[in-house]
Order: C-alpha cells, then sequence, then structure tokens
C-alpha cells in the first residue's frame, strides 16, 4: 500500500501500533484493523487479533453500519448537481405518498427531518429487512417525533427514505446506483452491500468475562441505504481521500466541502462537546482540531473514518465487536500522531500567474468603521479579507468575472464585494454586503454612509 518515499518514520509507525494495540487490549475486541492516510495515500496499516497468526488486512471485510450514509448522501449530491433535484425540496415532489413529505431532502441529509431515530420493532439490526418490506413498515404509525427543521435528531429512516429516492430518481436498485456512480468510478472493489470473502465476523464480548458470543448478519433490506455496507480499511482510505479532496467523477471539491459544512442546529450539549453534523458527515472539534467523517456500528461490528482536512491526514479504524474500543478516540489519535510527529510540508509558495493591475489596486489595508482589516490576493486565484489583530470577521472569495468577488465562508459566506469606483476610476470604497470599506478610518473622501463629521478627529481637553 506504500511506496518508500511516503513511508512514515519507525517512531510514528512504533506509536501508531501501539495505540491500536492499547485500544485492541482495552477494549477486548476479537480483531481490530486501522489504516492511516497522508497526502493522499494510504501509508500505514496495523492490525491486532485474538488468533495467533491469522491478521488481518487492508483487504478483509468488516461491516461499517452508519459510515453507509456518508455513501448514501454523495448518491443524493450527484442527483442535486446534476439539477435533478434541489436540497430545499420537499421530500413529496420527488417521493410522494411516503406521509412524511413535508421533510425537504436537506433535513433528510442533515437529520433534521423530526423523523424518529429507530424503525418500530423488533429491533431491526437484528432482524431481518423482509419484516418491513415496504416504506410504510420502516416510519411506523407516528414517524415524527420532533417539528421538521428545528433540531438535530439521528434519524436511521431518515437514510432509509433517501435510498428510496435515490432509486426512485435513478430507476434502479439503491446498491446497483452505489456500485455504479461510487463504488466502481473511485475503485472500491472491496466495498458491498454483502459480505465477500475475506471477511471478519461479528462477535459479542461478555462484559464480565473473557467470552464471545457470535452475532447474528442480517440483510437490513430496505433499511440498507442507513446501515448495510461491508469494507475494508484500503477502501475506506481511499473514500476519504475523495471526502477530503473530491474526485470529479463522483462529486466536486465544492461538493465535498458542502457536505463536510454543519447544516444541523446543535444542541447545547453538543456545543460543549464541539459536535455537529453536515450533509452525511459528522464533525468534531477535538483538541484543537477539527475532525469531519463518520462512525458505524452494527451488531458484531464497529467502525470509523476520520480526517482531519487541514493536516491532510485520515485514519480508518475496524473492529468486530459489538461494543468495547472507543474508535472516534482512537482515529483521532491516529491521525494526531502522524500530524504532529511528521507535520505537514506546505506546498511551495508561487507567486500569481498573471496580475490585473485592477485588482492589484484592491489589495492592502482597509477599514471597517475603525476596525482595520487587510486584502490580499493569492495564488490560487482567491482574494482574502481578514482583521489585521485579535478575531474578527474573515472570509476567502472568488471572483465572478465581472469585477465582483463572492465570499467563500463564514460571516461573509455568499455575500458580494465590489470595488465602487469614482467618475475618474479611482476606488472610492470596497462595498460588502452594502458594509463599506475604506482606505482610511472614516475617510473623508470616501463615500461614507451617514457622512463624516467635518470637523475631523479630535481629542478631548
Amino acid at each position: 500500500m506504500t511506496s518508500s518515499h511516503e513511508q512514515l518514520l519507525p517512531g510514528t509507525r512504533r506509536a501508531l501500533l501501539h495505540r491500536i494495540a492499547v485500544a485492541q487490549t482495552e477494549g477486548r475486541a476479537p480483531s481490530l484493523v486501522a489504516a492511516v492516510v497522508r497526502d493522499g495515500q494510504a501509508v500505514w496499516h496495523g492490525a491486532r487479533t485474538s488468533v495467533d497468526g491469522h491478521a488481518p488486512d487492508e483487504h478483509v471485510q468488516y461491516r461499517i453500519g452508519s459510515i453507509t450514509k456518508t455513501f448514501t448522501a454523495v448518491l443524493v449530491l450527484r442527483l442535486r448537481d446534476a439539477g435533478v433535484l434541489d436540497l430545499g425540496d420537499p421530500l413529496e415532489k420527488h417521493l410522494p405518498g411516503t406521509g412524511v413529505g413535508d421533510a425537504t431532502i436537506a433535513d433528510l441529509l442533515a437529520h433534521t427531518s423530526g423523523l424518529a431515530a429507530e424503525s418500530p420493532a423488533p429491533w431491526w439490526e437484528r432482524t431481518p429487512g423482509s419484516l418491513r418490506p415496504e416504506l410504510a413498515d420502516v416510519l411506523g404509525e407516528r414517524p415524527f417525533l420532533h417539528p421538521v427543521g428545528r433540531r438535530f435528531h439521528y434519524s436511521n429512516p431518515g437514510y432509509t427514505l433517501l435510498g428510496a429516492l435515490v432509486e426512485e430518481l435513478r430507476g434502479a436498485p439503491w446498491e446497483d446506483v452505489l456500485r455504479r456512480e461510487v463504488l466502481e468510478p473511485l475503485d472500491l472493489d472491496r466495498t458491498s452491500v454483502r459480505p465477500q470473502s475475506p471477511h471478519a465476523g461479528g462477535w459479542a464480548v461478555h462484559p464480565w468475562a473473557d467470552a464471545l458470543l457470535p452475532e447474528p448478519v442480517q440483510d437490513l433490506g430496505r433499511m440498507a441505504p442507513a446501515g448495510q455496507l461491508w469494507s475494508t480499511t484500503g477502501d475506506l482510505a481511499r473514500f476519504a481521500v475523495f471526502l477530503a479532496r473530491g474526485d470529479d467523477r463522483v462529486l466536486s471539491a465544492e461538493t465535498v466541502r458542502e457536505m463536510r459544512t454543519p447544516a444541523a442546529p446543535a444542541e447545547a450539549a453538543d456545543v460543549a462537546d464541539g459536535v455537529s453534523y453536515g450533509l452525511g458527515i459528522q464533525i468534531q472539534q477535538r483538541d484543537g482540531r477539527l475532525f469531519v467523517g463518520h462512525s458505524g456500528s452494527l451488531p458484531g461490528f464497529l467502525a470509523n473514518l476520520t480526517i482531519s482536512v487541514a493536516d491532510d491526514v485520515a485514519a480508518v479504524v475496524l473492529a468486530n465487536c459489538t461494543s468495547g474500543p472507543l474508535l472516534g478516540a482512537v482515529g483521532a489519535d491516529l491521525v494526531r500522531i502522524v500530524a504532529e510527529a511528521e507535520p505537514r510540508i506546505p506546498a511551495p509558495w508561487r507567486p500569481l500567474a498573471e496580475v490585473d493591475p485592477e485588482v492589484l489596486e484592491l489589495a492592502g489595508q482597509w477599514y471597517w468603521g475603525t476596525h482595520a482589516f487587510a486584502l490580499r490576493l493569492t495564488a490560487d486565484g482567491l482574494a482574502s479579507l481578514e482583521p489585521l489583530s485579535g478575531n474578527g470577521r474573515r472570509s476567502r472569495f472568488r471572483a465572478n468575472g465581472d469585477g465582483t468577488w463572492t465570499g467563500l465562508e463564514g460571516y461573509f459566506t455568499g455575500e458580494l464585494l465590489r470595488a465602487v469606483r469614482r467618475p475618474d476610476g479611482s476606488v472610492d470604497h470596497l462595498d460588502l454586503g452594502s458594509f463599506v470599506f475604506t482606505r482610511q478610518p472614516y475617510d473623508e473622501e470616501a463615500s461614507v454612509p451617514g457622512g463624516v463629521d467635518p470637523d475631523g478627529w479630535r481629542g478631548i481637553k
């Protein structure tokens, strides 16, 4: 999986192995397998197992549970990018007759639909999907627990509906669409709806004794889009690269960035814990790092995919036990170990390919009232506006080709930045969503709303 120039240092590899060894031992997992991705390539694979001589490798399948939801979300975003639907559309517009059609597609993706977390009894993870052959069987008689769009409430039935939406609009089974549109383009040939040899068996570990009980493996039927998939550390490593960088054969970098952006209102406890949810992506702030990805569990299996986009490092951790090791913490630690032991080497600085004098004229210091900002032009063709001291509103801006710029992040996301010029062509001020930025604080030569006191700045005697 690695080539010599991508290898981690021996000390880093030992620290990674130590971390998963502790997790497997203390979590009492029959086996635990992990991989680390750096700079778009898998650079480390490790495994620990209770069976001598049978350590799993990057080709052994484990069930990945709710990481399946991220795959389903990708299929829905593909429909949006193709113009087939809008995320603001109510479900009823494309999948009529469910009885829950007031929820929008965005609500379903972000778990803000108000739907229940689980389907009605019997316990869907441990019973055949044939017991729930129709959407009505998945939703039950009381599908809504909360008002639509008001709060984050994780919902497995919600992703069942998204899978049905994909089938309706693509005219093919969810698993066929997934294979054609995601798995094959990304070369995820060891990811499948049903287990393919070699694969791990799922186990329950007795809470008070070092004893095992095999867990049943059920086909989830209608609920497959919420948690059916089997995969490997090798395939999920490639999927992590896609979620960090995009792939125009599947989704653009801009769309996967949208998936990684918080889309659900957070509960007070979630704010304290630094967790939120995007579009099929879990988001967490942990020890000063922002992690995105998803966790998964089904009886007999645990899974976690953790990505630090800023560090360009990701980790995959899989185990074949119902409970035990906290894989989210393990994944975050694997990323941290690599990011701190071998910090990302930035790309060489390069100048702009060409310089537009009218754009260059805008670079430099500006004032919003008395707040000092700097506008910088970067080699990637973007402009950045940020305060010169302290915290404050900051954003990068993308040129629109007509002399205006659109904000890409933070408070100014989607807001329009433009230079307002005087009749002689000189720049009077910058207009950013009606806010006026001038070259001097309350510049008396600029068009400042409300005017500038003619006596100017003064002291107090």
